[in-house]
């Protein structure tokens, strides 16, 4: 089947099982609504959806022995920020392991591996930092006219930073390449400054935070 076949195949395929996933949802929600619960989804449950709906196109392209579906499970996992796996527990579901497995299953195809190349390509944020593997989620307190400091490895693609404080004081974001050349800055004189780069290739970044006021903040630290 071509790329284009499978693809139409596989998204027929993603809205069965997202129905199935809805009807459940529904299902849950007007016995819950008897009980008066509120059963708002939030995006952590979304993003569950996701990768349960990613698990079941790619059983559904092991089956049939078709790479593409697992391709695109692939990005729909790439696009939900996880966090990293134990040492000694390997995730079962994981882009990464898709995208190899499609690459077994049509060895000698090129535009599977075009395919995969162009996911992999995708895929972005932060590879690693200090405080830890995966896109970053933190709060720091910041002195009063202090710069706080670190770096990070960055996949390549779109990598967005933001530094959201507490409203006392303004802050500043900056990100330096490896050579230290300023590749983004916002201080627009807010308390949420964001940062966004386009990288073509991976590679350590430095991303300064300054707190522009006369008292100490918090800050939470984000990316993708």
């Amino acid at each position: 089947m071509s790329l284009r076949g499978w693809a139409a195949t596989a998204a027929g395929v993603v809205l069965a099982v997202a129905a199935t996933a809805c009807a459940a949802t529904s299902a849950f929600s007007n016995s819950a609504q008897d009980a008066q619960v509120d059963t708002a989804t939030s995006p952590e449950a979304d993003a569950v959806t996701q990768i349960v709906t990613a698990a079941h196109l790619a059983d559904w392209g092991r089956r049939r022995g078709e790479p593409g579906p697992l391709i695109m499970a692939a990005r729909m996992v790439a696009e939900v920020p996880l966090r990293p796996a134990d040492a000694d527990a390997a995730p079962l579901v994981s882009w990464e392991g898709l995208l190899t497995e499609a690459e077994r299953m049509a060895p000698d195809s090129q535009a599977i591996r075009d395919a995969t190349a162009r996911v992999r390509n995708r895929s972005r944020g932060v590879r690693s930092s200090p405080f830890g593997q995966g896109p970053i989620f933190q709060v720091r307190e910041i002195k009063a006219r202090e710069t706080y400091v670190f770096e990070l490895e960055a996949r390549g693609g779109v990598l967005r930073v933001a530094a959201i404080g507490d409203g006392d004081s303004n802050i500043d974001l900056s990100v330096r390449d490896a050579g230290g050349a300023l590749v983004c800055q916002d201080g627009r004189g807010d308390h949420y400054p964001v940062c966004t780069v386009v990288r073509t290739q991976p590679g350590k970044l430095r991303i300064d935070i300054v707190n522009r006021g006369q008292v100490w903040t918090k800050v939470q630290i984000l990316s993708n």
